[in-house]
């Protein structure tokens, strides 16, 4: 099953609802899933970034492995001490002025395995993730770091019935240091639990955390809700809202995606 897209826009939450549709895929399935994700904070600083984050995700998965490719569109504005996409990297604190910059942002590909399942009967299941960032957003412009990133996560997955799953996860970031920074490998997690409204709908919610990315900067806490329904077999149109706890964090964002499987 599907992993992060990242930690806002699919979350597990996205894993755990396709988890939940039932959808056979012994022989494999591929889908495109687009949309826009919206964030606005402070992240410590005295001005507000705002980052606006539209993925173009390709996904190919099976019962047991899912190999997918995001490709983002980012436009950030800001000061230019927040880059990245709908999980931002805060590189320092400055006063210079707001402008805004546009473009490509970093290609993320993952791998994910599941590695056990337990029990006949709404089983246990486990999957493994590794994932690496390409550095392909520009960082003169401030949409990226210009480093790559390497993430390894393990995910759990654990229906209660047929309306309720809990779900989380754990996994490491090793983050490429930009020219004159040094960014922390970091440690981060997320839990929470989905609920089958109907056959076509879930909701649920989500809680993230990660620690601090730099030695002056505060851990990552933040809390997502979340919607899903299939129009039918093939389309699948899920939104979210989050909000942060901490100066590391998004204030506020939210975003929609629209999925077509075939």
């Amino acid at each position: 099953m599907n992993n992060k897209i990242n930690s806002k826009i699919a979350g597990i939450f996205l894993s755990t609802l396709a988890l939940q549709s039932n959808v056979a895929l012994a022989e494999g399935a591929f889908s495109l899933t687009s949309g826009v994700d919206y964030s606005s904070g402070k992240y410590g600083q005295t001005q507000s970034t705002n980052i606006t984050y539209v993925p173009f995700i390709a996904k190919y998965e099976t019962d047991d492995t899912t190999l997918k490719l995001t490709v983002p569109w980012v436009k950030i504005t800001g000061p230019g001490d927040v880059v990245g996409g709908s999980t931002p990297v805060v590189l320092g604190s400055s006063n210079r002025p707001t402008t805004t910059q546009s473009g490509l942002g970093d290609i993320v590909f993952g791998a994910t395995q599941t590695v056990a399942r337990f029990g006949e009967t709404n089983p246990l299941t486990l999957d493994l993730t590794g994932k690496i960032k390409f550095s392909t957003a520009s960082a003169s412009k401030s949409l990226g770091t210009g480093k790559n990133d390497y993430t390894v996560e393990a995910d759990a997955y654990k229906p209660l019935n047929k309306a309720v799953t809990l779900f989380g996860g754990v996994g490491y970031k090793l983050l490429g240091d930009p020219t004159g920074i040094n960014l922390n490998n970091v440690w981060f997690g997320s839990a929470g639990l989905s609920y089958r409204i109907n056959p076509a709908t879930s909701a649920g919610f989500m809680a993230d955390i990660r620690q601090a990315t730099m030695s002056t900067s505060q851990p990552l806490r933040e809390t997502t809700i979340f919607i899903s329904h299939k129009f039918n077999a093939h389309y699948k149109l899920q939104s979210y809202l989050t909000h942060g706890y901490s100066n590391a964090s998004t204030d506020w964002g939210g975003g929609i995606m629209l999925g077509w499987m075939y």
